[in-house]
């Protein structure tokens, strides 16, 4: 059974079993093995010196503006290891400038410095998938935007993206641990893989229906086995005011959705008197086609990639008084950062 690293001694007597899977488990993360071993030395040297404890001021800010999110999971990793320490920082969701403080931190060193390369991991990446989430959302124009990027993460970090997804402004996610996770239900429809198991997208749309719990939208999928237009007027005459919409996924290979496809579809639609009926589009999305798609008469959209592979924010972390005095690396301002919109979180 692993404890927190305190020493040098601790990561040289740390091992691993052969047969495990290669993440961290939660446990890992709160005693510190996701940390960089130079913060492990620092603590030798410090103790050495009577300095482990000094009482300090850390700053924590980021090269790139965007998105703020994962403060709350900093502010869980801190009171579940226990650290004694005061946290300020911006609300996640919140947009952030360039070199913005977002976080502030005090207290004595060795209460928290273990966790530098844990905490900016959280900040940099889960506030670079709510970044990517916000421009996917702004691009939509008040149409929903659903996160389907878990497929394009390692699973053990796809609920956080999802998440962060929504605190970037999704209004829901499929991810089913990442949903809950925000406060949300998983929403989404089924994969192209139940059509071709089953041979028809109306037997499948009618089971679909059948099937599903009375609260959820019925959303079919339209583009497999024939024209888009087409499937998607044979799935509206069979389930009629209980179809919500038809969701386009055409591949690149056919060329994807593009704008004028969903404007057929929709003038289709309406033309046969399923006016009601959205077009929901997936497959490839960012907020350039999101606009295209939009302006042709989407009703909302599902994005993996895009979010999944936004670009995390560079955090750094200084420390800025040590003992109640200003300190600063060459290059930087000694003394507190101001920042009003700070808020204490612990």
């Amino acid at each position: 059974m692993s404890s927190r690293v305190d020493r040098m001694e601790d990561v040289l007597e740390f091992s691993v079993s052969g047969d495990r899977l290669f993440s961290a488990d939660h446990g890992e993360v709160v005693e510190g093995w996701t940390s960089d071993v130079y913060f492990v030395k620092t603590r030798d040297v410090l103790r050495e010196l009577g300095r482990l404890d000094a009482e300090v001021c850390a700053e924590v800010f980021a090269r790139e503006g965007g998105v703020f999110c994962g403060v709350e999971e900093v502010r869980r990793l801190f009171l579940k290891a226990g650290a004694r320490v005061s946290v300020e920082a911006l609300e996640e969701g919140e947009e952030f400038a360039p070199r913005e403080v977002v976080m502030r931190i005090r207290g004595p060193y060795g209460e928290f410095g273990l966790y530098e390369t844990t905490l900016l991991g959280m900040l940099s990446s889960a506030s670079g998938w709510a970044t990517a989430a916000r421009r996917c959302v702004e691009a939509a124009g008040g149409l929903p935007v659903l996160c389907f990027g878990a497929r394009h993460v390692h699973p053990s970090c796809a609920p956080v993206m999802e998440r962060s997804a929504l605190i970037g402004g999704c209004s829901d996610a499929s991810c089913i641990l990442g949903a809950k996770l925000g406060g949300r239900e998983p929403r989404g429809t089924i994969p192209h893989a139940a059509i071709l198991i089953a041979g028809d997208t109306v037997k499948v749309a009618m089971a679909y229906d059948r099937v599903l719990p009375e609260q959820e939208k019925r959303s079919i999928l339209v583009d497999t086995f024939r024209d888009e237009a087409e499937e998607a007027l044979s799935v509206a005459e069979a389930l009629k005011e209980r179809l919500f919409a038809v969701r386009l996924d055409t591949p690149g290979e056919r060329g994807g959705v593009t704008p004028d496809l969903v404007r057929e579809v929709r003038c289709r639609l309406s033309m046969a008197g399923y006016g009601h009926v959205g077009v929901f589009v997936s497959g490839g999305l960012n907020p350039d086609r999101i606009r295209a798609l939009a302006d042709a008469g989407a009703c909302g959209f599902g994005v993996g990639s895009y979010i999944a592979h936004g670009t995390p924010r560079d955090m750094t972390m200084d420390i800025k008084e040590v003992d109640g005095r200003p300190v600063a690396k060459r290059g930087r301002i000694p003394g507190v950062t101001d920042n009003p919109r700070l808020k204490r979180v612990i």
